[in-house]
């Protein structure tokens, strides 16, 4: 009787094992990103607010670190678990930050009944501006002027994300709009708009004065007249929030031309301030994961990076400061008294 040997190539499976399971412990070290999924009650709504959110890699030991913050909505009759489960947010992000291409941020993924506008089912616009807003900056450790915030949106989220930042260009440094749902003049016969409960009235019909009253177009004249200097004391006090866009060139909504189209407007208005790129594809998550990359890179430009505004404000600070220090009481009779005896 003897007994078997092993083959020589469990030795080197068993190797090999060890070898990957190391990689993996010490990758999982250099990088480890978390998603958490929360609500909170809202008072707009009347009931809880989902919300998912991204922390960067080391958030909790970074105590006095303040964070740039994006706000990333989803599609028609979509979650706030889409851009993870769906777009892989967290792969790209961590792999972004990984390469120092971006900054660690906090991603917020809210969730919406709603087309992200005060609509027919629920004030979803409202909800996000006076409660989940507040709630992530009590919350999160992101920073709470302009420069740190930007928004960004696919589809109905892209509509949305649009509207948000044309409307309140206070607050957004910068936003993104993945083939954004913003038909002009109105959604294409196949759009979910037209079944969408935002839209819906009392009747059961879909709400054209409703959908013309709230999409970009009724936005622009009044943007425009806050970002644009006149050379007056009542000029535009804000920079433009630069604005990227992306779409399939096979889009079922033909999201091309409304973002061309949408591309033209803005143009108008902020020409060195937007971008288009297209890609190969249809209305799905395929161009959307595709272009997440390059709309992360965008938002990162502006989101997080000081504005001018607060440059000029922190050298004037530093002047005050500087000529305060050389002005103080003691020194200036110190100098009167050295000019009188001379």
């Amino acid at each position: 009787m003897f007994a078997l040997k092993p083959p020589l190539t469990s030795y080197r499976f068993r190797a090999l094992l060890t070898t990957l399971l190391g990689w993996l412990t010490l990758s999982g070290h250099s990088v480890a990103s978390e998603v958490e999924h929360h609500y909170f009650p809202s008072p707009t709504l009347g009931h809880d607010y989902p919300y998912s959110v991204y922390l960067p890699d080391h958030y909790d030991t970074q105590t006095t670190h303040t964070y740039p913050v994006v706000y990333m909505l989803h599609g028609s009759f979509g979650t706030d678990r889409d851009w993870v489960s769906r777009g892989n947010l967290q792969q790209v992000t961590d792999r972004l930050i990984r390469a120092g291409h971006i900054p660690p941020a906090v991603f917020i993924m809210p969730g919406s009944r709603s087309w992200w506008v005060d609509g027919h089912n629920e004030p979803a616009r409202s909800a996000f501006f006076n409660d989940l807003m507040p709630h992530v900056e009590a919350t999160y450790r992101v920073g709470q002027a302009r420069h740190y915030r930007g928004v960004a949106g696919l589809s109905a989220g892209g509509y949305g994300a649009l509207n948000f930042a044309l409307e309140r260009p206070d607050l957004f440094a910068a936003v993104a709009a993945l083939s954004p749902a913003s038909y002009v003049p109105l959604p294409p016969g196949n759009s979910s708009a037209w079944r969408h409960p935002a839209f819906i009235d009392a009747q059961g019909q879909f709400d054209r004065e409703l959908w013309e009253t709230l999409n970009y177009t009724a936005y622009l004249e009044a943007y425009r007249l806050r970002v644009t200097p006149r050379g007056t004391e009542a000029e535009g006090d804000l920079p433009p929030v630069p604005l990227y866009i992306s779409a399939g060139r096979s889009d079922v909504y033909d999201a091309e031309f409304h973002a061309r189209q949408l591309r033209q407007a803005m143009e108008r208005i902020q020409p060195n301030d937007v971008r288009l790129d297209l890609y190969p594809g249809g209305h799905t998550w395929q161009v959307w994961r595709a272009s997440l990359p390059a709309a992360l890179n965008f938002l990162f430009q502006y989101v997080g990076q000081p504005s001018e505004v607060a440059v000029q404000e922190t050298i004037e600070q530093q002047i005050q400061e500087e000529r305060e220090e050389t002005q103080r009481p003691g020194e200036e009779s110190s100098t009167s008294s050295e000019a009188v005896s001379g």
